[in-house]
């Protein structure tokens, strides 16, 4: 009779934990998976703005899409902001500062909105010269973050995404990958780290929405339970 009594338990303590593990990992595949189509589509319309301007040069026999864009451009672009939007959330949990500054989709369509903005000034605004462009867009860009985030560790991973990429924008015009034109920052524009840094602010901000989004369901779900 004990052991009769003993053994239905089994089954209901691993059942609810292997049940929210495969849950979690699922959600995670996911929220990457959209974070990834949403890098693609941004990097689509966003570098056919920079090569409609003429800032962008690609070689001839790799422009064969309709967009205009190196076939490589967009499934980079994907994976960086799958990164991004999946590391923003993971370091607020590991530094312990949840973030909710302004946590609704209706704020993020606008972060968004205007990181796209900012990009198309840099290819369709002309400015006196360099300088004045970059400082323009260093400002926009500290402004996006603090209309948007104001978190230090936003800050701080967006400062860090900014000087990785340019770095390896740098290392691919250098081996003749692509090349800008009226290179002022080495190979590439001196603007370019302002619009990385941008980019990550917004794909943090998609990446901690899509999470907050998911942890709802989640507590939705076990309450149902």
């Amino acid at each position: 009779m004990a052991e009769n009594g003993a053994m239905p338990t089994l089954p209901k303590k691993c059942g609810p934990y292997i049940s929210s593990v495969t849950s979690c990992g699922m959600n995670l595949v996911i929220r990457g998976i959209v974070l990834f189509f949403i890098g693609v589509f941004l990097a689509l319309v966003l570098n056919l703005l920079q090569i409609q301007r003429n800032v962008t040069l690609f070689p001839p026999d790799v422009i064969t899409s309709i967009f205009s864009s190196a076939w490589w451009v967009p499934p980079c672009c994907g994976t960086a902001s799958a990164v991004i939007g999946l590391l923003y959330p993971c370091m607020d949990r590991h530094l312990g500062e949840p973030h909710k500054f302004k946590r609704e989709w209706s704020s993020v369509m606008r972060c968004v909105a205007v990181f796209v903005g900012i990009n198309h000034a840099s290819a369709k605004v002309d400015f006196a010269n360099n300088i004045q462009l970059s400082l323009t867009l260093a400002a926009l860009s500290i402004g996006l973050w603090w209309t948007f985030d104001r978190s230090r560790s936003g800050f701080g991973l967006g400062v860090g995404i900014a000087f990785l990429a340019t770095l390896v924008s740098q290392l691919l015009v250098y081996n003749g990958v692509y090349q800008y034109t009226s290179p002022d920052f080495l190979y590439v524009r001196s603007w370019l780290p302002c619009i990385f840094f941008a980019g990550g602010i917004t794909m943090g901000n998609i990446g901690r929405q899509l999470a907050m989004y998911e942890c709802k369901v989640i507590a939705e779900k076990s309450h149902e339970d």
